[in-house]
């Protein structure tokens, strides 16, 4: 193989997706949302189905999505996506819905409407973006917040007395008739990545086999709010996080 038709193949394996927009992503560093922002283009992109997809993203990290994928979006109230992204899909039973959410959005104040849409089995995609804290508004405890963790809302950690037990709330969807696929994830190393990337082209891909819901949870780090460097969160999440929500394929059918 000539020289010219290696760069040529790496710059074909590592171009940058045509469904990511040149804007600066307002993510901090060490964040994992960019890392799926990406998957998520190049799966969409690979597919060739841009015209057909719809993201929804409600509050959260995650609201300003519409800036970074070329792609139709709609803006949820808090919580609410999968709610919206029910309406979409039965409107256009034609598209690849998918929402965009993060873990103090669907497994609090959202937790009703992600299981409800998920025991109806809604032919869409929810991604889910797990850090064990609420990142945008300061950093508070959030459902799935890791017990003894710290917060600023739990400066002493998290008190299984006051605060009750941390929310797999992956496990407990993946209990209901409606969802096909249930999966938990992570982008914190290449081979994570490419799991990922996986994950969610088979979950894309259910859409259109009519598979019901397809779920993919993402283990991410919050640098900021944990206040680690992006390498610390790193290795915290893999040492704290992994035990609790370990990762790998829970539901396929």
């Amino acid at each position: 193989m000539e020289l010219t038709d290696i760069i040529r193949e790496e710059n074909l394996v590592y171009k940058k997706s045509p469904l990511l927009t040149d804007n600066v992503m307002h993510y901090c560093p060490g964040c994992s949302h960019g890392v799926v922002h990406a998957l998520i283009a190049s799966v969409i992109e690979e597919m060739g189905i841009q015209e057909k997809t719809v993201g929804v993203s409600p509050v959260g990290c995650s609201v300003l999505a519409y800036n970074y994928l070329d792609i139709d979006w709609a803006e949820a109230a808090h919580g609410r996506a999968p709610a919206v992204a029910t309406g979409i899909s039965r409107l256009h039973p034609d598209r690849y819905v998918f929402t965009y959410q993060g873990d103090g959005d669907l497994a609090s104040i959202g937790t009703a409407e992600v299981m409800h849409a998920c025991n109806r089995g809604e032919n869409i995609v929810i991604v889910f973006i797990n850090n064990a804290i609420y990142g945008m508004t300061g950093g508070q405890m959030a459902p799935t917040t890791l017990v003894g963790q710290v917060t600023s809302t739990t400066p002493r950690g998290r008190d299984v007395k006051l605060n009750g037990f941390p929310l797999k709330i992956t496990e407990l969807l993946a209990q209901l008739d409606g969802t096909g696929f249930v999966t938990r994830q992570a982008v914190h190393t290449p081979a994570a990545i490419r799991k990922t990337k996986n994950a969610l082209k088979k979950a894309f891909e259910n859409t259109k086999k009519e598979k019901g819901t397809s779920f993919v949870e993402v283990v991410g780090t919050c640098s900021s709010g944990w206040k680690m460097t992006p390498a610390e969160a790193n290795r915290w999440m893999v040492e704290n996080m992994f035990p609790k929500y370990p990762l790998g394929d829970i539901k396929d059918i």
